[in-house]
């Protein structure tokens, strides 16, 4: 693709999940963020890993890109990244956290559905985290297709490293507002890594009570749930959207909204 015949955006990174193996990229990351006019965008396919290490972003940070748009990919919100293009900005004071999140925060995956959209977080009523082992077999069976994959890039790309997977499947019940019940499989990369950080500390059994326990604390304090619908099974091919967990965001509650927030 030429950059003639791409457009520039900027946006801060709300959503990174899970590294997914691509036969064009390696592997590919679905990032998504919001831009200056607070709506959403979503990045693809950013090859995560094999980025500049002056070009990796973590949540709240503002980037620059250039993007085309797909006809495979008809969701209002997606954008085709130019990974070379991204460049870094500033991270998002948290003090203007809520005066752009707040505004996009739905009752229900249905009020979604019903405006249209392909990325939307949620504030639960009820959460549960729970982790879950995976088997060893399909661990090793994900582990040597990874392997696999890096062995063939790394004939050109030599930052190609085979990705570790998480040991555990992390997966969520939550009740929305309007009382609905849902289980959704967290995709959130920010999980996998989290629990990967406490590991190194204090050990598997201690690194799971950990992560268990932020999430508590931020669903005492303030937690939204981020989803985006299946790139195949959405409403956009005729079909009831497929939403999944991409994100687990802590969002304090205001109970003077968002009036002292600057």
């Amino acid at each position: 693709m030429s950059h003639l015949e791409s457009q520039e955006d900027e946006c801060f990174i709300l959503v990174k999940a899970q590294p997914h193996r691509s036969s064009n990229y390696f592997e590919t990351v679905c990032c998504a963020g919001i831009g200056r006019d607070g709506k959403w965008r979503r990045q693809y396919p950013v090859p995560f890993r094999i980025l500049n290490q002056s070009q990796k972003f973590g949540r709240w940070q503002w980037i620059r890109y250039r993007y085309s748009t797909s006809p495979k990919d008809r969701r209002r919100e997606s954008q085709k990244v130019v990974p070379e293009s991204i460049s870094l900005g500033e991270k998002l004071r948290q003090g203007e956290r809520a005066r752009f999140l707040n505004p996009l925060v739905r009752s229900s995956l249905s009020e979604a559905d019903a405006r249209g959209e392909s990325l939307t977080i949620v504030r639960p009523v009820k959460f549960e985290f729970i982790s879950t082992k995976k088997k060893e077999e399909d661990i090793e069976t994900e582990r040597a297709k990874h392997a696999h994959l890096a062995n063939q890039l790394s004939i050109w790309d030599k930052t190609a490293r085979p990705l570790d997977p998480c040991p555990y499947e992390f997966i969520v019940n939550w009740t929305s507002e309007s009382g609905s019940k849902h289980q959704h499989i967290a995709d959130d990369w920010e999980s996998a890594q989290a629990f990967r950080n406490f590991e190194r500390q204090y050990g598997e059994e201690a690194a799971l009570e950990a992560l268990s326990g932020k999430y508590r604390d931020y669903f005492e304090r303030g937690l939204v749930c981020a989803f985006s619908t299946h790139k195949r099974r959405n409403a956009t091919f005729g079909t009831k959207n497929q939403w999944l967990l991409v994100g687990l965001i802590r969002l304090d509650r205001s109970p003077q909204g968002d009036m002292f927030l600057r």
